[in-house]
């Protein structure tokens, strides 16, 4: 009888191909989670354990790793365009600028050092992209290049540009001597806009508002909210058939030059010592259920069926002005002011399905995929240099932004719980970073071995002039903070592990705004840059 020896038998069960996909995202996941003094490979140890199957000849099918590519892909848009596009319009402008800096600083940087270390194009690209941590850049970055080894250079450089920004983030403060708390404390939030509500509290004076209720004022801004009313040292929840007296003060939330107006109308600007008795409670209630999403307040009747007013709205880190014909997302956190079991019933109705971890609809996220698809397929016309495509990166990108703006394609809602858009985001990452790697890994020791110290050097000087000048920007341009300027930093470089890093030193959810605010600019640069880089060349 034929002895099996144990080599055989394990290239035979590497040879299935599930069988080899599911060993690299095990093995690479399991690297991914080690760290040392905390700092670890993530999503990047699934890339290097499929390199190393790539070199002995393993290889995972393009079919898998399109697929992984387009999911992923679809998931950073959906994730990112609620936030990209709102951002657009506000102060998210001058995240934008910095975002734009630290990629177009890493491109020149990279043309450079191609040119100085004689580096082909994709090897190049694939250091820009390594050295951003940018791993939506390495997807467009392969499909503009159709070159393997452009994973090889993003293997490369991707270590030491999470570490770089790490040790950055821990060593300035350490050296400046900078106390980050008082930092903050003397720092304006650059996420305020000039639209981001105010309270103000006014004194009625006017005549004609006297025994009128508030549903009969005739100044009708939506940006106004009444949210109290004051009447002899008692504090009253506003409601649309509260009558208005004569001296009575008005807790009134809204945009200043809407208060302004607001003011001269009712009457008098007042310093109010605003009290909260036992019948009148504040609350931060999240939308959460299903049936909630997607509707106004003004559809809800809060205040006609709970008597209750929402007078802020929170999205992704930013204060909205409470809008009553705006739309509710998901994870919108909506300032009520209620009685106390009015509050906790609200909270009961805005969290029901707590429970249920996923909203995926297989008909939403294949129309998704299949638009974004043949978007990418479409020509465009770049005078003097041809025509280009987006591919599997870019059309999908930009129809998940759009998409995951409004919410919907049509009648077809698209936009999934957390967690769930997660799943799809690191499924598809892991899908399409082992099948990169495998391809990468056929020539990786004779890249190495070549230009191994080229390589290094290369990835380094990227990631420094990138860090320089992202960090000088913020800092010195457009006058933020210290913690300001890091957290734009990590998002700039879309690096999460680098946030970590800086919530560690700094108790506050003011670096996640600024990571947050940054972020969804970068990825969408870092994608459009890995594809238009080859001009340079």
């Amino acid at each position: 009888m034929k002895e099996i020896k144990m080599e055989d038998l394990l290239h035979d069960l590497l040879s299935e191909e599930l069988i080899l996909v599911f060993v690299i995202l095990f093995l690479g996941s399991w690297l991914g989670q080690l760290k040392i003094k905390g700092i670890g490979l993530g999503s990047a140890g699934v890339l290097v354990i499929a390199m190393i199957f790539g070199h002995y000849g393993y290889q995972v099918s393009p079919t898998i790793q399109n697929l992984g590519l387009s999911l992923f892909i679809v998931a950073v848009g959906l994730q990112a365009g609620p936030r990209f596009f709102r951002m657009m319009r506000s102060n998210g402008i001058v995240f934008c600028l910095i975002s734009l800096f630290i990629v177009c600083s890493a491109v020149l940087t990279s043309v450079f050092v191609a040119k100085v270390f004689h580096l082909s194009p994709p090897l190049a690209i694939g250091l820009m992209t390594g050295a951003l941590t940018n791993t939506s850049g390495l997807a467009a970055a392969l499909q503009a290049t159709n070159d393997p080894i452009t994973s090889v250079g993003y293997g490369i450089a991707y270590p030491f540009g999470v570490l770089a920004i790490i040790l950055f983030i821990q060593l300035l403060p350490r050296i400046g001597k900078i106390d980050l708390i008082q930092d903050l404390e003397e720092t304006n939030n650059p996420i305020k806009t000039e639209h981001s509500p105010e309270v103000m509290t006014f004194k009625v004076t006017n005549p004609k508002l006297h025994k009128k209720t508030l549903s009969e004022i005739a100044f009708s801004r939506n940006s106004i909210v009444i949210s109290r009313i004051i009447r002899d040292g008692h504090t009253m929840i506003a409601l649309h058939d509260t009558i208005i007296l004569m001296g009575d003060h008005l807790v009134a939330v809204g945009e200043a030059h809407e208060l302004e107006l607001f003011g001269k109308y009712v009457g008098e600007p007042v310093d109010t010592l605003l009290e909260n008795p036992d019948n009148v409670q504040f609350r931060k209630i999240a939308v959460e259920d299903d049936e909630i999403v997607g509707k106004s307040i003004k559809e809800l009747k809060l205040r006609r069926k709970y008597g209750a007013t929402v007078t802020r709205i929170q999205r992704e880190g930013i204060e909205l002005n409470q809008n009553p014909t705006m739309p509710l997302l998901r994870g919108d956190v909506l300032t009520m002011v209620s009685s106390e079991s009015r509050l906790d019933e609200l909270e009961k109705l805005f969290s029901r399905k707590k429970l249920t971890v996923t909203n995926i609809h297989i008909l939403s996220i294949s129309i998704t995929l299949l638009v974004g698809i043949l978007f990418g397929m479409i020509p465009i016309p770049i005078p003097g240099l041809g025509t280009m495509k987006l591919g599997l990166a870019g059309g999908p990108l930009i129809v998940a932004l759009i998409i995951g703006h409004f919410g919907k394609l049509g009648p077809i809602h698209v936009r999934y719980y957390g967690p769930a858009n997660h799943v799809i985001l690191k499924l598809g990452l892991a899908l399409f970073l082992a099948g990169a790697g495998t391809t990468a890994g056929q020539g990786l020791v004779e890249v190495i071995q070549t230009e191994g110290f080229k390589l290094v050097v290369s990835g380094t000087i990227i990631t420094i002039v990138s860090i320089i000048i992202g960090y000088t920007v913020a800092r010195k341009l457009f006058k933020f903070g210290v913690v300001y300027s890091l957290g734009t930093l990590c998002g700039g470089r879309t690096c999460t592990p680098a946030l970590g890093a800086l919530n560690q030193l700094v108790d506050s959810e003011d670096p996640a705004i600024a990571y947050a605010a940054a972020y969804p600019f970068s990825l969408i640069f870092g994608s459009i840059a890995a594809q238009l880089i080859l001009i340079f060349f």
